[in-house]
């Protein structure tokens, strides 16, 4: 609000300026000028009463005042010879007055210069004051003078600091930090045995997965000052600016160490060398030059603990990843089912639960889940909760906010045809044959055909039953006869295809493709790795330039070993989908009826059994993504 109004008041000053040049420039002329024909035919019509002549002192050039007769505007023309001119207006009887005038340069052209630059001063003082008065701070980096400081934000703990407690899911990353915040507290014990603390430490994971909190724990428990920056922050336009904050940021540390300094997605800054369009000198490099100078240089930083998170660390400068700038790098993962059930234990704390709600059960059936996507989930389920004017949340609420999160909330409203809806219901209902018949695919637990969010015209859910370190070639072939189910079926009843499965056939490729220059799964070409690693070409290297490191021969081998994949896949979901036809159309009419049914609706339509009443049998979530999205 501060510096809005400040710079409305300068806007206000600039404005005013501008006003007083104007009004100067015309105060020399308020007057109406007339050419000279029209003073001649004023003088020959009679029609002025009186007149006076102003001569300039130095030539005889001057102009000539007069008033016409029943008018009360005075009138001016510039005339070459004032001389002639008052010869001529005494012969028609005009009375008139002859004043020498002398040119007031300093009123015509000094002063509104003068002004002008007044005004420009003062503002250019006004503002660079301001941004020099105290407040600005290090870490607003709002004035001129500290444009080149860091941005650090310090916390020094306080009500609000964070502690490993506070921090689920992570324990084999805590128990390693654990040892840092030892060293900030009792060095000596360390130090006696000639042991120096880490200098720095990489935290490495996917987004979500808690890097910044538990960077946050350490100084919590350590009780040491907390700088935290984010890797933009030291880039700017300005040639050095990057460099100097850096320094700043480390003079500040040394200033209250032990401390610990926490460089958020510290890949914008600490990106590898040599990689731009131009020359490698540029301002990001010259910043990550200063930090590795800083961080293991000729400078002493003793109590100084450098951690920093990212989720690219391939795409880091290697001088920055070697032993004495990060001496560790922790790798925090997406957590464990046991990890997943003390995250919800974390976010529930404040919530009130439903007595049908199980977070074991809930964290068994959300695998790949971060901590992140787990407080998302309590967050909607808390949200749509609310909205149902409930005091708790209950487990049908945890499972619609999965639908919402996983693919979009369903649109009950959206009209579709008869057409669609019947193509929609054979489409998963062949998704759901396969997930079932298939031995290592996880079981049904919803077929929907309710238009969500995502733009999907149905979804089959799957229930994964553990978490899954790795994947078998043989559930990596049965991931891809099952993408071919919706396509089958709608081959197989309506004798023609839809773009429904677009989603589908873009997975299976993909997995296909791996299994064959990746995993080394392909037969006809060995357990050889194809794959376009790029190790050397960052960024503008991999797109531009690159050369396989294959022959053409190879890559028409390639494809044609994943055409392979792919059509035997197609083949065999055709045949298991025609065998079990009296499902695929039972289950088809149940969806158009219904529109979604469970895991147990849909076992009762295989097996041939009476139908339970709708939502009887839904006890747990969904972990995954669906299958596909129509």
């Amino acid at each position: 609000m501060k510096k809005s109004n400040g710079i409305i008041a300068y806007t206000i000053i600039i404005a005013i300026v501008i006003a007083l040049i104007f009004f100067f420039q015309r105060s020399l002329y308020t007057q109406t000028n007339v050419t000279y024909s029209q003073y001649r035919s004023f003088v020959e019509e009679e029609k002025i009463a009186q007149a006076q002549i102003e001569q300039n002192a130095k030539v005889p050039t001057g102009s000539v005042l007069f008033f016409v007769s029943g008018s009360s505007t005075e009138y001016r023309v510039f005339v070459s010879d004032v001389n002639a001119e008052l010869d001529r207006l005494q012969d028609n009887g005009i009375k008139v007055t002859l004043t020498a005038v002398k040119e007031n340069y300093f009123l015509n052209t000094l002063l509104p210069v003068l002004i002008l630059v007044i005004g420009i001063s003062f503002v250019f003082v006004a503002m660079t004051g301001r941004m020099a008065a105290p407040g600005g701070g290090s870490g607003g980096g709002q004035s001129m003078a500290n444009f080149g400081r860091s941005r650090a934000v310090m916390e020094t703990g306080g009500s609000k600091k964070v502690l490993f407690k506070d921090v689920a899911g992570l324990q084999e990353e805590k128990e390693e930090l654990e040892e840092v915040v030892d060293f900030l507290k009792n060095p000596n014990m360390y130090t006696s045995l000639g042991a120096r603390i880490p200098k720095g430490i990489l935290l490495v994971g996917p987004p979500g997965t808690g890097k910044t909190l538990l960077a946050k724990a350490v100084a919590g428990e350590a009780g040491v000052p907390f700088f935290s920056i984010s890797g933009s922050n030291f880039v700017e336009m300005f040639v050095g600016v990057g460099a100097s904050r850096v320094r700043d940021l480390f003079e500040q540390a040394k200033r209250n160490a032990p401390c610990i300094i926490f460089i958020d997605e510290i890949d914008a800054v600490a990106r590898r060398r040599g990689t731009g369009l131009g020359g490698g000198h540029d301002e990001r490099e010259q910043t990550l030059n200063q930090m590795l100078v800083e961080m293991d240089g000729f400078g002493v930083n003793e109590g100084i603990i450098v951690m920093a998170a990212t989720n690219r660390v391939d795409i880091l400068d290697p001088a920055i990843l070697r032993p004495g700038r990060f001496d560790r790098k922790v790798a925090v993962g997406r957590p464990d089912v046991k990890g997943r059930e003390e995250i919800l234990k974390v976010h529930t704390k404040n919530k009130p639960l439903g007595s049908d709600v199980n977070l074991r059960r809930v964290a068994q059936t959300t695998a790949g889940f971060t901590g992140a996507d787990l407080e998302n989930l309590m967050n909607e389920a808390a949200i749509n909760a609310a909205k149902s004017k409930q005091g708790y949340i209950s487990q049908r609420d945890i499972e619609q906010s999965f639908v919402k999160v996983g693919i979009g909330a369903e649109k009950h409203s959206k009209v579709i045809s008869d057409k669609e809806k019947r193509i929609t219901a054979y489409h998963e209902s062949g998704h759901a044959i396969l997930f079932h018949v298939l031995p290592h695919e996880s079981q049904v637990h919803t077929i929907s055909i309710i238009p969500t969010g995502m733009g999907a015209a149905g979804y089959t859910m799957p229930l994964p039953e553990a978490d899954e370190m790795f994947m078998t070639k043989k559930r990596m072939e049965e991931d891809i006869i099952v993408a071919f189910g919706g396509r089958v079926a709608e081959e197989l009843i309506f004798g023609d295809v839809t773009t429904g499965a677009s989603q589908d056939i873009k997975q299976a490729t993909a997995t296909a493709r791996a299994m064959v220059v990746k995993y080394g799964m392909s037969e006809r070409l060995g357990t050889i790795n194809y794959e376009d690693s790029g190790e050397e070409e960052v960024f503008l290297g991999r797109d531009l330039g690159h050369a396989r490191s294959y022959s053409e021969d190879v890559a028409r081998e390639i494809d044609i070993e994943v055409k392979r994949i792919i059509d035997e896949a197609y083949a065999q979901a055709k045949t298991i989908i025609t065998e079990h036809m009296d499902v695929l159309h039972r289950c088809a009419q149940v969806l158009i009826e219904r529109e979604k049914i469970g895991n147990a609706e849909f076992e009762a339509i295989f097996d041939g059994r009476e139908l339970p009443e709708p939502g009887a049998e839904q006890t747990s979530l969904m972990s995954g993504m669906p299958s596909e999205g129509r």
